[in-house]
């Protein structure tokens, strides 16, 4: 249940996809925070791999690196896409920009709320 909700962003993810479709809203705002944010989810699940990896083998200073570098190239990938397509087309850069927060939102809560509930599994 936790693996669910910690991934709860790309279920919005697809869900936004007919929203977009069906409100008219520019689709190249979509294409541009889809592909952003799914570079960056993968960027930060293959940290996340890294990271497990090097604190059992007990290399604390590496992984903390590889974290810190992973979420700020995660904030920067998803700004800099959301720039980029801005400057071209204001419209799709307030859509990639609304898209992004809302799922920086859900990313953010399920990560709480997942982290919580597999506390409650580990102590139960």
């Amino acid at each position: 249940m936790a693996t669910i909700i910690r991934f709860a962003d790309l279920g919005v993810l697809a869900v936004a996809l007919p929203v977009f479709l069906l409100a008219g809203l520019p689709m190249l705002g979509y294409l541009v925070a889809a592909g952003a944010w799914l570079a960056a989810s993968g960027m930060q699940l293959a940290a996340d791999r890294h990271v497990a990896r090097s604190i059992a083998q007990g290399k604390r200073n590496s992984a903390l690196g590889v974290l810190a570098a992973a979420t700020l190239g995660r904030v920067w990938l998803v700004a800099l896409a959301i720039l980029l397509v801005g400057l071209s087309d204001r419209e799709s850069g307030l859509a990639a920009a609304v898209l992004a927060a809302v799922l920086v939102t859900v990313h953010l809560a399920g990560l709480a709320i997942g982290r919580l509930i597999e506390a409650d599994e580990e102590a139960g």
